[in-house]
């Protein structure tokens, strides 16, 4: 199995249609939350001036890239706050993706489920991949535009299913998680480093 794995419980019971129903609204407190832990920015202009909002965080990139290039070493605090804040932003996007009604947690896995293993970096990681990395991930950029575009359209049709039955159809729900599953992968090689295994193109865990 890839090293990165991730799944999502499919709810074998009734959706809450009301919170379906606006979801976007419903979800705007938690999306400020992870706003403020993943270096968001918001800007508005008034008349009298300017009003910017900073948050502090985010997937750390260039600190692990460092350790890794100069002490082959990956500081494990760095791993944990990388996986936490991942997992945290996985239960925000299958919220915002109908897939589970139960409001994201903060700390609670809920029905998410994202497992790597912090690397033994000088066994496990080349200290001179880290440097090319994002470059090579490239074509699943490109893929994964398409794929985004996909599951847009799935989780708009599954809206109206779960509206009309209370039930996300299992088909489009599979095809959900294995895009964000796919993204995850993507992240986990070329942004916070945990492997130099290859993500393969596929959906599929």
């Amino acid at each position: 199995m890839y090293p990165i794995q991730f799944s999502v419980d499919y709810p074998e019971r009734d959706l809450n249609r009301a919170t379906t129903a606006f979801r976007i609204i419903v979800a705007i407190p938690i999306m400020i939350v992870l706003g403020t832990v993943s270096s968001a920015a918001w800007q508005w202009t008034h008349e009298t001036g300017t009003i910017v909002a900073t948050g502090a965080g985010g997937l750390l990139f260039a600190g692990p890239l460092l350790m890794i290039l100069f002490r082959q070493k990956y500081p494990r605090w760095w791993f944990e706050w990388n996986r936490e804040l991942l997992r945290f932003t996985n239960r925000v996007w299958a919220y915002l993706a109908l897939m589970d009604d139960r409001y994201p947690s903060t700390d609670d896995y809920q029905a998410v489920r994202l497992e790597f293993e912090h690397p033994d970096a000088p066994n496990q990681l080349n200290r001179w991949l880290p440097l090319i990395k994002w470059f090579l991930a490239i074509p699943h950029y490109i893929v994964l535009v398409f794929l985004d575009i996909a599951a847009v359209v799935v989780v708009i049709i599954a809206w109206f299913a779960i509206l009309f039955t209370k039930r996300y159809p299992r088909d489009l729900f599979t095809f959900v998680e294995g895009v964000i599953r796919w993204h995850n992968r993507v992240i986990g090689y070329a942004f916070i480093l945990v492997t130099d295994r290859y993500p393969p193109f596929r959906l599929t865990a």
